[in-house]
This record gives C-alpha cells, structure tokens and sequence, in this order.
C-alpha cells in the first residue's frame, strides 16, 4: 500500500489535481512552500500530502488573502504544531509506562516484606532512652 508521502506523481499530474499551473509548482518549490521529491534524473516527484498541501497553499492564497511569506509561515507553525503533539504523544505513553513500571515494583515490594512487620506513615516514632544515674 503507498502511504500519503510516498512520490509518485510527476509535476503534471500533480499540477492537474492542484488545480494550478506547473510553473507555479516550480515557484512554491523554490520557495520552499512545498518541496516534493526527486527522481534519480532529479525530476519532482509529488506525494498526496504535497498535493493537499498545494491545494491549502491556494486556498490560503486566494480565500484568506495570504501572502506566500505569510503561507510559508503558518505551514512552518502547523508543522511545529505536528512534532510537538507527536512528541507530547511519545512522552505520555512513556509516562503510562514508567507509572506501570512503578505499581509493578510497588506491588513486589510490598510482596516481599515480612509479614511481622508492619509499614508506619506519617507517624513519628520516638525511641526512649533512660539515663544512666
């Protein structure tokens, strides 16, 4: 199965299911807006996700009045907002992990002591020693 990053569409095609004109692909290339892929001869190849993403560089464009510098920033800010929620993803699952870890040894732990004696919290425990007269 070709996933949504995979290149596969020449700067024809894509520029067809864009709705725009080749020469504009070429410019939002150089631009950095969208960078798509090359062949071994150097040729652009176009995913799905650079074809939505041209498509949301139109939209912007021609809807919301955005300038290409404005586009390329706020294209710069949602892939931010991408790794950052990947990252927050990564470090909760960490966290679910480690507090596994964590009951395991408690669990163990608990398993392991003697029953004669018995856990004390919170409580102050004071030894008395009498003096010597």
């Amino acid at each position: 199965m070709i996933s949504d990053d995979t290149p596969v569409f020449v700067i024809s095609v894509a520029a067809e299911l864009s709705g725009m004109h080749p020469q504009t692909l070429r410019q939002y290339d150089r631009l950095g807006l969208v960078t798509p892929g090359r062949s071994g001869g150097g040729g652009r190849r176009y995913s799905s996700r650079d074809v939505e993403l041209l498509r949301e560089v139109q939209r912007l464009s021609q809807e919301e009045g955005v300038n290409l510098a404005g586009i390329k920033r706020v294209i710069e800010l949602e892939n931010q907002v991408e790794a950052l929620q990947a990252r927050l993803q990564e470090l909760g699952e960490q966290l679910a992990a480690t507090e596994a870890a964590l009951g395991r040894a408690h669990s163990t732990a608990m398993a392991s002591l003697r029953r004669d004696l018995v856990p004390v919290r919170d409580s102050a425990i004071v030894v008395w020693k009498p003096q010597q007269r």
